[in-house]
């Protein structure tokens, strides 16, 4: 049979880790209540596959995957914790690492502990800012946006203003003056050829 965790804890030695660095050395340790049978080391990849890394005997001997002794891996066995050494960690080192047991014919496995590099998110680019240019400068087609500032916008508005206060008037006078030319006009062409027209005079 099969079963869930029979008393066995999956942990990094050093509890202050939470992902393992590149290249560092990386030690798991399996603890257990049953010191009587042997442990293996299975790593699960990301896509889901199981691979053997080492079995570990109750007498602390270590058999690698094809019975080799392994230059990346270092195995031990102390009182009722099995040891798992990574000498060198990297990307292929990474996924779930379970610790199983055969115990009375019965194969028990406990949580996985997950041993992955942190994941590094890229940064969106920002929009670059369109080039300002100053107010009154031309812009080619497609070209950079035109930029006024608020300063600017209140020069305009109190230029206009002052158009407004000076040509205004201006301009009513120049409409009296020519209302009084008309009329002067009309008067003294209506006036009889024999006797001289009264003097019009206009005062403003």
């Amino acid at each position: 049979g099969i079963h869930g965790q029979k008393d066995m804890k999956v942990r990094f030695r050093d509890r202050s880790i939470t992902h393992p660095k590149p290249g560092q050395r990386l030690e798991l340790e399996c603890e257990t209540i049953n010191t009587e049978s042997g442990v293996f080391w299975v790593r699960q990849n990301k896509d889901g596959t199981l691979h053997f890394i080492v079995f570990i005997s109750s007498l602390s001997r270590a058999t690698f995957k094809g019975k080799k002794p392994s230059t990346h891996f270092e195995a031990r066995k102390d009182h009722n914790i099995y040891h798992l050494v990574v000498k060198v960690f990297t990307t292929a080192d990474e996924g779930n690492y379970f610790c199983l047991m055969n115990a009375n014919q019965e194969l028990y496995f406990s949580r996985g502990q997950p041993a992955f590099f942190p994941v590094t998110t890229t940064a969106a680019p920002t929009a670059l800012a369109p080039i300002t240019q100053s107010a009154g400068h031309n812009t080619s087609p497609g070209g950079p946006f035109l930029f006024i500032s608020a300063e600017d916008i209140k020069k305009s508005e109190l230029s206009l203003f002052c158009d407004v206060f000076i040509w205004i008037p201006l301009a009513g006078a120049c409409l009296l003056l020519l209302i009084a030319l008309a009329v002067t006009i009309v008067l003294y062409s209506s006036c009889p050829k024999p006797h001289p027209c009264p003097s019009v005079e206009w005062i403003f």
